[in-house]
């Protein structure tokens, strides 16, 4: 009997290169995070989003966008995300310290395929490591970025599939990912990207300084009990760090449980 999977995907941060003081340019961080249910508990996102919208007074029809929201108004949203069948992974990509950047600024969207790598790594072990006698696949949702061809990502993850028949160095479990179950859908159209997005700008609140200087650690402090663990470990797992990555170990001592 298989046991399926969705995964809402989406980011926050930027993928540029041009940083400046004061914030205004690049963002230090790049966050791409997965939202991971199964499908027997789709629906519960979705009366999630409408819980939200009555806490907060809003149309039937108002799509969450976390960006949009004031920090009174994100607590509820986190705090309902937090008490969901579901768990997030996020990749966290801290820019300034990659090595030779010019390689993912010579080629459009180079950052966002590779991180989509890594994500797809972590969501194949949780699928894995829920499956039923390996049977259990997930279906990649992603928030729809109109200037990226889904087309190019798919041919992506099948070269890697391909790849991986000649090299250790690619750890998608191949068993629980099909690209040809990757989808692009506009952010207002379901409720698991409108959380996707609350969860991915929850990370990257924690990591990236506003212009003030501050970070909100709050959100993804709250998100912790749904964050994916492999034997109680979160790092490289539910939290995977890129490159040197100055704030790895207190965002990973923020979510991890108080000894």
């Amino acid at each position: 009997m298989s046991c399926d999977f969705v995964a809402y995907i989406d980011e926050a941060g930027d993928e540029g290169f041009k940083f400046r003081d004061g914030g205004k340019g690049s963002s230090d961080w790049f966050v791409l995070s997965a939202t991971v249910v199964r499908k027997t508990n789709d629906l519960k996102l979705v009366a999630a989003a409408r819980e939200v919208r009555q806490i907060l007074s809003k149309p039937d029809k108002y799509t969450l966008h976390f960006r949009d929201l004031k920090h009174e108004q994100r607590l509820p949203l986190v705090r309902i995300i937090a008490g969901l069948p579901v768990r997030t992974v996020n990749i966290m990509v801290h820019k300034p310290t990659i090595h030779n950047p010019e390689t993912f600024q010579q080629e459009a969207h180079k950052l966002y395929r590779y991180c989509t790598r890594l994500l797809v790594e972590r969501i194949s072990w949780l699928c894995r490591n829920h499956s039923n006698n390996g049977q259990c696949k997930a279906d990649l949702v992603f928030s729809n970025r109109s200037a990226m061809s889904y087309d190019d990502l798919r041919a992506y993850l099948g070269l890697l599939l391909v790849q991986s028949a000649n090299t250790q160095s690619i750890h998608i479990d191949w068993g629980a990912i099909d690209p040809a179950r990757v989808q692009a859908v506009n952010h207002d159209k379901l409720a698991g990207l409108q959380l996707a997005d609350a969860v991915a700008s929850s990370a990257f609140f924690a990591s990236n300084l506003s212009r003030y200087g501050d970070v909100e650690e709050r959100y993804l402090k709250m998100l912790a009990p749904v964050i994916f663990r492999n034997k109680q470990r979160i790092d490289g797992y539910g939290m995977k760090f890129w490159c040197a990555a100055p704030e790895k170990e207190r965002l990973t001592m923020l979510v991890s449980p108080q000894k």
